[in-house]
């Protein structure tokens, strides 16, 4: 007796199993900070009650020996409340700190090895912030954000203008408009040690110093920050935040001047200064 062959011998094709295996779900992030950070991810905050938990996560997600210090200065709602809440070292200041003082001061409390610098009010998933910590741990001592704002105007922003000349001085003309001033970055504690904490919350300065000093800096990623900020008010119309800025990028060059001469270092081309009398 013949065996009545199927429809799948028939065809050469063999009969369809369906496997079923369970679904592995992601291990939950620690709430806590670890006791032994490799990184430090420093957060100044003011007033980021709606955005600090996601700002939190992505943090969290950077490294498995990870701290989260959250610097709440000048805040009237639940910032604080709700950092504690996902487990961060938060430091409070019933006061506003000042432009990017935040960024000292939480330095100072750092742990890690590597600290990572971002901002309270800028929700960035954690694919977007290891790439600074995996360049730093691979020996930068400096990964920038690969952003130099927006350029295409025709008439730059001064803030935009004055990193691109920065740049130029100090002869790293490929990190165009990409300074210590935009996070996310990250900086070793090598560079925190030769730099010290204060220099952090005058960024222009701090990179110039960086330069100077033979500190290894590069730029990592780019983050579009410029999207992701929020538009805030100015008081009178004016934008006191582009003054200090600025104010700090004429540091920045003052300090260059003095390092390497009054040309910054540049010859002097075919002049022939003798001639005038």
């Amino acid at each position: 007796m013949k065996h009545k062959r199927t429809s799948a011998r028939r065809t050469g094709r063999r009969g369809s199993r369906t496997i079923i295996r369970p679904v592995r779900s992601a291990a939950p992030l620690p709430a806590v900070n670890h006791p032994e950070p490799y990184v430090s991810v420093i957060i100044p905050a003011m007033n980021e009650e709606r955005t600090i938990l996601g700002v939190i996560a992505g943090a969290r997600g950077v490294h498995p020996r990870c701290e989260v210090i959250v610097v709440v200065n000048g805040s009237a709602d639940r910032t604080a409340d709700i950092a504690r809440s996902a487990g961060a070292d938060v430091i409070v200041y019933e006061q506003p700190l000042g432009h990017d003082v935040g960024r000292s001061v939480g330095a100072s409390a750092a742990k890690g090895e590597i600290l990572l610098f971002t901002d309270g009010d800028l929700v960035i998933p954690a694919p977007q912030l290891r790439p600074f910590v995996k360049a730093v741990g691979g020996g930068a001592d400096i990964a920038l954000n690969d952003y130099s704002g927006p350029v295409r105007s025709s008439i730059p922003h001064p803030v935009v203008l004055s990193k691109h000349v920065l740049n130029l001085l100090l002869g790293r003309s490929d990190l165009k408009g990409c300074s210590l001033t935009a996070v996310p970055h990250a900086i070793s504690r090598r560079a925190l040690d030769m730099l010290g904490t204060p220099l952090l919350s005058r960024p222009p300065l701090a990179h110039a110093r960086a330069v100077l000093d033979g500190l290894q800096v590069t730029a990592v990623r780019g983050v579009p920050v410029g999207r992701m900020n929020a538009v805030r008010r100015k008081s009178g119309g004016s934008d006191p935040l582009k003054e200090v800025i600025l104010l700090d990028h004429l540091e920045a060059v003052a300090l260059l001047l003095e390092r390497r001469g009054q040309r910054a270092g540049f010859s002097d081309g075919t002049r022939r200064r003798e001639m005038v009398k």
